[in-house]
């Protein structure tokens, strides 16, 4: 047998031989196979229950692998063409703190830009980096940030020798993809640290004619939601990392954090999941690519909704785009993408990722059909007919540069006050503030509050926005230094 058979899941296999022995359980989880809790039982199943267990001898231990766990581990990556793979089942979140956290510690520099996660701008409150953001290109028409300019990212390097990585989004939400390749290079030239959040990124292991991953890019550190296109239980995902990164000392930064109570159902579903993608990703992610171009080219014949693409490429700030998102701008239509995010599902039941200010995104998976796609064509079209209305006014922007006055972690820690959001007005704010999703801040701690910002938090709110990171959770008052 080959060292690494990718047609094997050892945790799965692992657990179902636990299964047939009939083990007595005297430890925990207290719900003992199910027994203790009828009701959860009825709601989730026997066979789940059965499988939420503990860490023992013949299941292995996530934070100090030796058997089974290691083995699912080295077989992901060898899938994704990895140095390692860290089984992670806090979210990529937890993936993405572990690289910031290995690859920076307090006072230390990352160059990132401003449109990153807040888990990214988390992991510097937790471990006091200091970010120095490369601001994006914006695309006018569709108000969204586009990746790092490769000649920004240089004059970033050359302003800032001394930080110690770059961190880069593989792809954005949207789709759109940075030149990974020649930024990864510019890092290594600089003895810097290549980090991707590849948290939409997975398919690019697996499937063909899709946007280069990080590690086949030559990146040292990779977070990848394999929940979101891998098919894995929500909350489970890889950490994945160069040949050259040191996995011992990584395992260290991720058990600071990372639960000693690994659950085997998130990892039985990162096994099956890898297993399924390195066995049949080519052919599933084939069937994506197609049902997303199919929506694309129907939604484009609608009128007022613009499905993007590959067109957009500019060689530089959107060197490549997923085609497997269908990001659909709605702004001619006079409709804000968060009102056709509200439309679809309260009068169509249909449930798309989310909408924006100017766009929404459906999320095109392998357990889509293609009558699926023809009931959203549908439903758009309806939207458009019912509820077209006059543009002008619209807030379309998606993103503020921020004027960065102090770290995160120095902000988020100060002491500080709560005013009205409208008195806010030129001070430093000490939370976050972001529509979520996507979870890209509009402010994050340390950041001044501009006319700007204060215009479109009220914007977004009054269009219905989900908003969060703040104390005050309806975002009438801010926390500000004092």
């Amino acid at each position: 047998m080959p060292k690494f058979d990718q047609n094997r899941a050892p945790i799965q296999s692992a657990l179902a031989e636990f299964e047939k022995n009939r083990v007595v359980p005297f430890d925990v989880p207290g719900h003992k196979r199910g027994k203790g809790n009828p009701e959860l039982t009825e709601f989730l199943g026997q066979r789940c229950m059965s499988l939420d267990v503990n860490s023992m001898r013949p299941l292995d231990n996530l934070c100090h692998p030796v058997s089974v766990i290691r083995e699912a581990e080295e077989l992901a990556a060898d899938a994704f063409g990895a140095g390692y793979a860290f089984f992670m089942v806090g979210g990529t979140t937890s993936a993405v703190q572990a690289m910031v956290f290995s690859a920076s510690k307090r006072g230390e520099k990352i160059i990132l830009p401003r449109n990153v996660h807040r888990s990214v701008i988390n992991a510097m409150v937790l471990c006091g980096a200091i970010p120095v953001y490369v601001n994006p290109e914006v695309d006018k028409r569709l108000g969204i940030a586009l990746g790092m300019s490769v000649s920004d990212v240089e004059k970033a390097i050359k302003d800032n020798p001394d930080a110690k990585a770059v961190l880069v989004n593989n792809p954005t939400y949207y789709g759109i993809c940075s030149d990974i390749r020649a930024i990864t290079e510019l890092a290594h030239q600089n003895n810097m640290l290549m980090l991707a959040d590849e948290a939409h990124g997975t398919h690019f292991y697996f499937g063909e004619g899709l946007p280069l991953s990080a590690m086949a890019a030559g990146a040292d550190m990779a977070s990848v939601s394999m929940h979101k296109s891998g098919g894995s239980l929500t909350q489970s995902s890889f950490l994945l990392t160069g040949k050259k990164v040191n996995s011992g000392r990584v395992r260290q930064i991720i058990n600071l954090t990372q639960t000693t109570s690994g659950s085997y159902l998130f990892m039985s579903s990162l096994d099956i999941s890898r297993k399924n993608l390195a066995v049949n990703g080519r052919e599933i992610f084939g069937k994506v690519t197609r049902l997303a171009d199919y929506a694309r080219e129907e939604i484009n014949q609608i009128g007022d909704f613009y499905a993007y693409s590959k067109e957009l490429i500019n060689g530089d700030s959107i060197f490549d785009f997923d085609t497997t998102k269908l990001s659909v701008n709605t702004v001619d239509t006079g409709l804000a993408g968060i009102e056709v995010y509200d439309i679809l599902r309260d009068d169509y039941d249909i449930q798309i990722e989310f909408g924006d200010m100017g766009n929404i995104l459906a999320y095109i998976s392998v357990g889509d059909r293609e009558r699926d796609i023809e009931r959203l064509v549908g439903a758009l079209s309806e939207i458009r007919r019912r509820y077209k209305k006059d543009k002008n006014g619209m807030l379309i922007s998606e993103y503020i540069p921020p004027h960065v006055i102090t770290s995160p972690q120095e902000a988020f820690y100060a002491d500080k006050e709560s005013v009205p959001l409208e008195d806010g007005r030129g001070r430093i704010c000490s939370e976050f503030v972001m529509c979520y999703p996507p979870g890209i801040p509009i402010l994050a701690p340390g950041e001044e509050i501009t006319d700007d910002i204060i215009r479109y938090i009220k914007y977004a709110k009054e269009k219905g926005c989900f908003m969060t990171g703040a104390e005050d959770m309806s975002i009438d008052r801010l926390n500000v230094l004092r």
